[in-house]
């Protein structure tokens, strides 16, 4: 092949190249850009399984999570000791409380929602006491004397005046424990018949539960005078019972003593006929005198 054929055969080539080249640029393949602007969107297709909402169901809300030490002191009713030791200066009235076990009955009572009144005297309240006082007393009384401190309902300070005397206290009736409370302004005045005692501060106060400091220690009448208690009921009066009978009988007693009688009518008439006799006989008067002196021996026997 001469040079001319290989240099006209490479232009062909080459001419070819170029146009093949031209042909593939001008071709209607688009850009990714342009696809997917023209083409719709379609959402992607999921493979989990569709889940249907249920039917309709009431929305029950739970109540609020409440912590452990607020549902604990919530359960348990209040200790009234614990609310003295707290507050300090009882601790007297506090030994009491738990001697007589009275204490006990106040979270009993409290427990099943009755309401109480507490009267708590301070120690300087029992140091006020003549010695010897609380040792006097049997624990029968130290129960008595506790309870008097208590009023079977709660009572604010706004209704102290609203009380009628004498007021019920939980130790026992109100003749033996009396117990008067007035008011002045501001001052609450209670008095027992032998002490007068005032409410100095509150120490405790809810809707079910009045805990008062008091200065002094409520002395009730029935523990501490002479006043006598109230009678005791008195039984319904029954029939009288029938007077004894005494079977006298002749052979209980000696026939001189049945003759006694009709002997002395005997001796009247003797002594009549005789002293008239003697008056017209002078001989008459000693044998009168003898008959009449053996008619006495004969009375007597």
């Amino acid at each position: 092949m001469t040079k001319q054929g290989i240099i006209s055969l490479s232009l062909l080539l080459f001419f070819f190249f170029q146009c093949t080249t031209s042909t593939i640029a001008q071709s209607p393949v688009q850009s990714p850009s342009q696809s997917q602007s023209q083409t719709p969107a379609t959402p992607p297709t999921s493979t989990a399984p569709v889940v249907e909402p249920p039917s309709e169901v009431p929305l029950v809300l739970a109540p609020p999570h409440k912590g452990a030490a607020a549902a604990e002191a919530e359960a348990a009713p209040t200790n009234v000791t614990k609310i003295l030791e707290k507050a300090g200066g009882f601790s007297v009235f506090i030994r009491l409380l738990k001697s007589t076990s009275v204490g006990i009955q106040i979270e009993n009572q409290l427990n099943v929602s009755n309401s109480l009144t507490i009267f708590a005297p301070t120690n300087g309240g029992f140091s006020a006491l003549k010695p010897g006082t609380l040792n006097s007393l049997s624990t029968e009384q130290k129960v008595e004397l506790v309870q008097y401190h208590i009023l079977p309902s709660y009572i604010s300070l706004e209704n102290f005046q609203t009380l009628s005397n004498p007021v019920r206290t939980q130790a026992s009736n109100t003749h033996d424990y009396p117990l008067n409370i007035t008011v002045e302004g501001s001052w609450v005045n209670i008095s027992t018949g032998i002490v007068n005692a005032t409410i100095s501060a509150t120490i405790y106060e809810d809707n079910q539960l009045a805990v008062y400091k008091v200065d002094k220690v409520l002395l009730p009448l029935s523990l501490f005078s002479s006043r006598p208690k109230s009678p005791a009921p008195v039984a319904e009066a029954s029939a009288p019972a029938p007077a004894p009978t005494i079977d006298v009988s002749p052979r209980d007693f000696p026939a001189s003593s049945l003759l006694a009688p009709a002997i002395a009518a005997l001796l009247n008439d003797a002594s009549g006929a005789f002293s008239l006799m003697s008056s017209r006989n002078g001989v008459l008067s000693v044998g009168v005198a003898v008959f009449g002196a053996v008619l006495s021996v004969l009375a007597l026997v």
